[in-house]
């Protein structure tokens, strides 16, 4: 029996091909890079919601937090992980399409002009300005006074937020069945170094829709976003016939088969690894998911720009296409030269990739564009993030990286709080270290994908993998609720003149959107870093004495992999 179980073992399956397995990543990967699009949409014109529908950072918070109000406070996460392990992959893939489409196409109607006056704008000023028992908690999504563009862009942002979050749970959860015991931890990195690259797209993009012709409309923005998103659902509607062919192949059932039980919980909850790395995941995810939300006022508020002539070059829409087009370059270069074995060819690519890199540095500062300069966030990290898989998956030393990504995490943070704004009369000394931090930011959240995830498959059976998966995203999601809000509230205790000023007419609205001190809420954020430093310490220590494996290779030995096939196979 364990002979011919080890020959079935040996037969080539889908995931055996590796342009199979990479392509079923990239349909994964493609979807969550127009989610996280959409994700952020909204980031790099804070200002314009303050000027053209009186969003102030309580309400921008406030509905930033509302994403993952669901998820954490209607649990909707842990059931998202019950749909996937009674559903499996596929059907979860597909129903986190639709869910989030239909969130995003109610935030986008919110902002429309559309809306302005209509009965459900009247009814939205009018109602869930107190909630029973959430108010009392301090937990309510809305307040009184909360514009009602901002209430119902909430509602929306709810519902994206469970299919997205359910998503980034079912494509982990992907990633495992058809990477495990291969290149997991490279798989893993590189899909979130695609997704991010959503995040500097919409850093771009976003104010060119918004300001498109001169007439200034957010919902344009949304608009491009959610077009996106339809474009991810046809995505994870092809991965579901890629998928139902692997099961074909290999004569496995989906994961629905497994009967879903509440002790699986229990296991789960009653490790303590599990609890380090899910608070390491909350805390590295609210110092850097948040922050992203607030990173282009921040630079508004930290650096000096200049009117750009608007008949230049440097003002039209074309070049906000050639800077994308060049980001494109940076991040296929460098991390393309990560997989070449032609010496000659990756060091060609690596050259390619700084020069292009330094082109794309230049056309933003020239560009005046706050929004343009932070969106080299995750072009390091498009570089490094293969390097790190590769070096996980082959050497170990998960836990070590998680704490070197804590240490640059504290250092960005706090550049951005104390040294930054001593270059705000050096228009580029201030646009020079605002590139470096924001460079290396990126870098170090890297880590994460590269380390943290790959090791949770260690930490439980496989068999309740996407509870656990579902669990940790669920404790990160009560800090992607809380700090969003936390930062608007303390943006506004914090700078009280704004306020003063608005009401007095001292300031336009314009000017207090471009006005805030920083420096609180980045300090809150480098406190966050520092719990994570203690975490990745506690992690090591708890893998030395459990021998968890986190410091080991992903990869193991071809001869032992096929053996344990079998061995598992046979039982």
């Amino acid at each position: 029996m364990a002979d011919v179980t080890l020959k079935q073992s040996k037969v080539e399956l889908l995931r055996d091909k590796a342009w199979a397995r990479w392509t079923a990543l990239g349909l994964l990967a493609f979807a969550m890079f127009c989610s996280y699009i959409f994700m952020d949409i909204l980031s790099p014109i804070k200002d314009l919601l303050q000027s053209t529908r009186g969003w102030d950072s309580t309400a921008f918070g406030t509905m930033q937090g509302s994403e993952t109000f669901l998820n954490v406070f209607i649990f909707f996460l842990i059931f998202a992980g019950i749909i996937l392990d009674k559903m499996g992959v596929r059907f979860t893939a597909v129903l986190s399409g639709v869910v989030m489409l239909v969130g995003a196409s109610i935030n986008w109607y919110a902002l429309t002009d559309a809306f302005l006056g209509s009965s459900l704008d009247v009814w939205f000023t009018n109602h869930l300005n107190y909630i029973p028992g959430f108010d009392e908690l301090g937990i309510s999504p809305f307040y009184e006074g909360m514009p009602a563009s901002a209430k119902l862009s909430a509602v929306g942002f709810m519902i994206f937020g469970c299919g997205v979050e359910m998503a980034g749970i079912t494509v982990s959860r992907g990633i495992v069945k058809w990477f495990k015991g291969r290149e997991m931890a490279l798989a893993m990195g590189s899909e979130m170094a695609l997704a991010r690259l959503g995040v500097a797209t919409c850093m771009i993009f976003s104010p060119l829709f918004a300001e498109l012709g001169g007439d200034i409309s957010v919902a344009r923005s949304v608009a491009f976003a959610v077009v996106l998103l339809m474009i991810a659902l046809i995505m994870f509607i092809v991965y579901f016939f890629m998928d139902k062919k692997l099961d074909e192949q290999s004569g496995e059932a989906e994961e629905k088969d497994e009967p879903f039980k509440i002790s699986d919980i229990g296991k789960i909850l009653s490790s303590w690894a599990f609890w380090v790395v899910a608070l390491l995941c909350v805390l590295y995810y609210s110092a850097i998911f948040p922050f992203q939300k607030y990173a282009v006022n921040m630079l508004q508020c930290n650096l000096t720009f200049t009117d750009v002539d608007p008949t230049s070059f440097w003002a039209s829409d074309t070049v906000t296409v050639v800077q994308y087009i060049i980001m494109i370059v940076v991040a296929v270069a460098s991390f393309a030269s990560n997989f070449s074995k032609n010496k000659p060819v990756k060091y060609a690519m690596l050259v390619t990739a700084i020069v292009a890199l330094v082109i794309y540095c230049y056309m933003g500062f020239m560009r005046q564009s706050a929004s343009a300069i932070f969106a080299v966030f995750p072009l390091l990290a498009v570089g490094i993030t293969p390097i790190l898989g590769n070096y996980v998956d082959y050497k170990g030393k998960a836990a070590s990286m998680l704490i070197l990504g804590a240490l640059l995490l504290i250092i960005c943070h706090l550049t951005f709080a104390f040294i930054l704004p001593l270059f705000k009369n050096s228009p580029v000394g201030g646009v020079i270290v605002a590139y470096v931090t924001i460079l290396v930011l990126g870098a170090s959240f890297s880590l994460v994908p590269a380390s943290l995830w790959p090791s949770v498959p260690k930490l439980v059976d496989a068999k309740i993998i996407g509870s656990a998966y579902a669990l940790i995203f669920w404790i990160q999601n009560i800090g992607l609720w809380l700090f969003p809000m936390l930062i608007g509230k303390i943006l506004d205790k914090t700078n009280p003149e704004i306020t003063e000023g608005l009401a007095s007419g001292a300031l336009s609205p314009e000017q207090a959107a471009v006005s805030y001190n920083y420096t609180a809420p980045l300090v809150m954020l480098a406190c966050l870093g520092v719990l994570a430093l203690i975490l990745g310490f506690v992690l090591k220590a708890v893998d030395a004495k459990k021998h968890l494996g986190l410091e080991l290779p992903n990869i193991k030995n071809e001869d032992k992999f096929i053996e344990e096939e079998a061995s598992t196979a046979e039982l």
